[in-house]
């Protein structure tokens, strides 16, 4: 029996915009006082935390990847989906088209995160 409801993408998108906007109200602020405050100010770490080559190490290591592709990716879909409903709450009414730029610029700078961490190396 064919039910009357529509099918949708929306709860696609609105479970990464809760992910997103939970991830960048938990790691936010301590991810911009460790690596704007903490460490180039020496508060707290030692002075040689954040050099290159720890942080290459970080990068190229499986844990660190993933953290650093889902902040990354949860905070672009975070934005696109704020940045998209923000245009009907100023009163434009978004279209398909900003639809396409909001969502398709996440889904491509995703994809250019994922290209980049993969391109490091393990």
């Amino acid at each position: 029996m064919k039910s009357g409801l529509k099918r949708s993408n929306a709860p696609i998108f609105w479970s990464l915009f809760g992910a997103g906007g939970m991830l960048s109200a938990l790691f936010g602020p301590v991810l911009v006082f460790i690596t704007g405050i903490a460490v180039p100010l020496g508060l707290l770490l030692p002075a040689g935390t954040m050099s290159y080559p720890k942080m290459l190490a970080f990068a190229q290591n499986f844990i660190g990847k993933g953290f650093i592709f889902a902040v990354i990716a949860l905070f672009l879909w975070f934005a696109a989906h704020r940045i998209y409903h923000s245009l009907h709450e100023i009163g434009i009414h978004p279209g398909l088209l900003a639809k396409l730029l909001c969502y398709g610029s996440a889904f491509a700078a995703t994809l250019i995160s994922a290209y980049v961490l993969l391109g490091l190396g393990f």
